[in-house]
Parts: C-alpha cells; sequence; structure tokens
C-alpha cells in the first residue's frame, strides 16, 4: 500500500470507498479506520487494513492495490491476513480480502491453490479497467478509475466529476472528501505540473486551495509562491492561460488576442482556463474570446 500514495490517501479520506467498490457498504461504513496493523511474531506488517469501530465486533477488511506483478501475492495476502485474524479473533466476527488491480494482467499466474477462497464471497478481486466508464459509475468508483485513465483524457474526466459532487445529493464532508481525493490523483498523475496549473486544469476557483494541493506543497511536490494580492493572481493567472494556450494550439497567439486576454478580468481568466482545455483549433479561441468579451 506505501507504494500506492494516492489510495492510500483516498482510503484514509474516506474509508466508504472499499464499501462501494465491493458492492456491499455497511451501515457503519462511515466509522470505519483505515490504518495498518503489525503482528510480531512472526514480525510482519499488512498496510491496507479497514478496522470496524472500537469495541464493536464486526467483520475487519484486508486490502491490497497491486499495481505490480507479485507472483506470491496470495500466499502472502491470505497467510498474513489469517494469522493476524487468528490472533485477534476476539475482535472481530469475519474477515474478507479486497485486492485491487488496474487489470487482470497482473494477478498472480497461480490461482489454482486458492480457488476455494478466490472464488468465495470473502474475496474481492477488483479489475479498474472493467468497471465501465466514470460518466456512469458511483462517484466514489469513478474516482477510482480516474487513477488509470490516460493523462490525455484525466483532466476533461476529473472536471465531470468535480461537477457531478456539486449536482448529486451529498452531505459536506462526502462533497469535501471527493474534491479531495479528485484533486490528489490528479496532483500525483500530473507531479510535473505547478499547484496553480492542477487548479486551471480542474477549473476550481483561483482564490481557494484544496487540501490534497496544499499537502502535496507540504511534501516537497510543489514549487512557486502563494498567490497575494488579487493583482497579483490576476497576473499570474493570465501568464498561465498564455501558456497553456500556446501548448494547448500549437502556435504562438498574435499580439491582437494577446491584448484581449490581457483585458479579461480574473472570473473570466478563471472560466478560460477550463474552456481552453476543449478547443483544438485558434479558431476555438476567437469564437470562446468574442462570446465573452
Amino acid at each position: 500500500m506505501r507504494r500506492d500514495p494516492i489510495f492510500y490517501q483516498m482510503f484514509q479520506r474516506s474509508p466508504q470507498l472499499l464499501f462501494d467498490l465491493i458492492g456491499d457498504r455497511p451501515d457503519n461504513a462511515a466509522n470505519y479506520r483505515f490504518d495498518s496493523v503489525a503482528v510480531k511474531e512472526p514480525k510482519f506488517e499488512i498496510d491496507g487494513v479497514f478496522l470496524p469501530p472500537e469495541g464493536e465486533v464486526d467483520v475487519v477488511y484486508f486490502c491490497e492495490i497491486q499495481f505490480q506483478k507479485d507472483e506470491q501475492l496470495y500466499e502472502r495476502l491470505f497467510g498474513e491476513s489469517l494469522l493476524y485474524f487468528y490472533r485477534n479473533s476476539t475482535r472481530f466476527s469475519d474477515w474478507q480480502a479486497v485486492v485491487i488491480y488496474p487489470s487482470r494482467s497482473l494477478e498472480q499466474s497461480k490461482l489454482h491453490p486458492h480457488r476455494a477462497l478466490l472464488n468465495s464471497e470473502q474475496v474481492h478481486r477488483i479489475y479498474l479497467d472493467e468497471l465501465g466508464d466514470v460518466q456512469s459509475l458511483p462517484l466514489t468508483v469513478a474516482a477510482t478509475v480516474l487513477t488509470i485513465t490516460d493523462e490525455a483524457e484525466a483532466p476533461a474526466a476529473a472536471r465531470f466529476l468535480l461537477e457531478r459532487t456539486e449536482r448529486e445529493a451529498l452531505n459536506e464532508r462526502e462533497r469535501a472528501n471527493l474534491i479531495d481525493i479528485v484533486t490528489s490523483i490528479m496532483v500525483y498523475k500530473f507531479a510535473n505540473l505547478s499547484q496553480l496549473e492542477i487548479r486551471v486544469m480542474l477549473g476550481l476557483d483561483l482564490t481557494k486551495e484544496p487540501r490534497a494541493i496544499r499537502e502535496a506543497k507540504e511534501e516537497g511536490r510543489e514549487e512557486g509562491r502563494e498567490e497575494g494580492r488579487e493583482e497579483g493572481r490576476e497576473e499570474e493567472a493570465l501568464a498561465l492561460v498564455t501558456r497553456l494556450l500556446k501548448r494547448r494550439l500549437g502556435q504562438e497567439l498574435s499580439e491582437e488576442i494577446e491584448s484581449l486576454i490581457s483585458g479579461l478580468p480574473l472570473p473570466v481568466l478563471e472560466a478560460l482556463s477550463e474552456a481552453l482545455l476543449d478547443f483544438t483549433s485558434l479558431d476555438d479561441l476567437q469564437n470562446w474570446l468574442a462570446e465573452n468579451r
């Protein structure tokens, strides 16, 4: 799990995500705690464990994110999980295991010795590329599929998910968690972009900073400075939008167009920063400017 920090953050912020993936959300799903646990003898550590609320005897879920081939994954997962359950059997009523793959091709080859468990209701194998399209899946599940979406398609998919968080009937905590999850995924997928570029890509308010980007900056993945006064934000947004337009259209902008863009107020620059991701030619930009001047 430590090798997959995106999922680690996702599960910490929203443990319910695991239950949405397996299609069985218990009533107390929001009270589960995602953590790592250790067994002293023999000494090993299980990185992804969903523990029931303190004091409740309920199901414990072991989770493995597998984005590279491991021909002994099931031997290790079942061995460690069953030993941990044995050592703590009074705390739990049952156990289940969830393994998340980007695709079937990364599953280990030797499945026959584990057929009883693999074909039982206790083990859930999730193949992200088989779940469906981000536009039709439940929001939380769609967010996991975003982790394997091609970079060329990811910005549009992420913006669509953020728009859905505003339309669907979610409480404030669920909405905030989903926004943070989507932002976290994009921060990791586009580690070479600055925090402002990520926000422009997602169509987020340039005056507010999502928690995921704050955390990324604290970890040293982000460069640049905080926007200060309104004038500073507008200048920075203008420079960024101009640079993104040149990259998107593959050509320099005329002085006339640059002059038009430089005269746009910050809210319109923000709108342009989102719209430009759909431009395919200079005509698209000129038409947009004509409509929004």
